[in-house]
């Protein structure tokens, strides 16, 4: 059974991210924290697992309750479960060892994906010694997005999850201008995700043709 402690500072949010948790085996929430000095003392109190960590809380920043628990020598996992779109918030976040970076809001099956993917993580690691490369090399594959592995070198992780998630929160098509906007990134930048995607059958194309000049490439996510 894993332990799992939620923090964040709107109550309601907490509620349903703990319902979330509790719909699925082998996971439990041991307690719940809405601010970051809360979520110190319920570590030292319950001792979970894994944290479900907001970045935005009342009196700290969400990092700078990581930093307290390894102070302290807390052990405990950090999944980041936050608004927070800006690249250093998810670099800083992947620095201080975060096993996940989910952007809110989200549904069930969105967290369910990273607690699965945490437990095959947790359960590959539970051998004192591994018996070869391929041992270590298949425990980190599975600690990795299953659309952003492989990326091409150039593209990071964590922008290609900001792009699929517009792209898969957008109910009809988007061009790299509009995606770029809504990632924060260049309408080229976004071009390379969105073309790395249709190239792996994530992402389908369609063309808009105007009144003159080239037709607008679009794209949907099609996972």
């Amino acid at each position: 059974m894993i332990d799992v402690l939620v923090v964040d500072d709107d109550f309601m949010v907490a509620r349903i991210h703990r319902g979330f948790v509790e719909r699925m085996d082998g996971f439990r929430v041991v307690g719940t924290a809405g601010t970051g000095e809360q979520a110190v003392a319920a570590v030292d109190e319950f001792r979970p697992d894994l944290v479900l960590l907001d970045l935005y809380l009342p009196d700290m920043f969400g990092l700078d309750v990581v930093t307290r628990l390894r102070a302290a020598q807390h052990d405990c996992d950090i999944l980041v479960i936050s608004a927070a779109r800006e690249a250093e918030a998810i670099r800083r976040a992947v620095r201080y060892g975060a096993v996940n970076y989910l952007l809110k809001p989200f549904g069930f099956d969105e967290l369910r994906t990273r607690l699965e993917q945490y437990a095959a993580r947790r359960n590959s690691l539970r051998a004192a010694v591994v018996s070869d490369q391929a041992d270590v090399d298949r425990v980190l594959s599975r600690s990795s997005s299953h659309v952003t592995s492989a990326l091409p070198r150039g593209l990071s992780t964590e922008t290609a999850e900001l792009v699929e998630r517009a792209l898969r929160e957008n109910s009809g098509t988007l061009s790299a201008a509009e995606c770029g906007d809504r990632v924060g990134i260049s309408r080229v930048s976004a071009r390379r995700y969105l073309e790395h995607f249709s190239g792996t059958g994530r992402a389908a194309v369609s063309l808009r043709y105007g009144a003159a000049g080239r037709p607008e490439r679009r794209y949907s996510w099609v996972g």
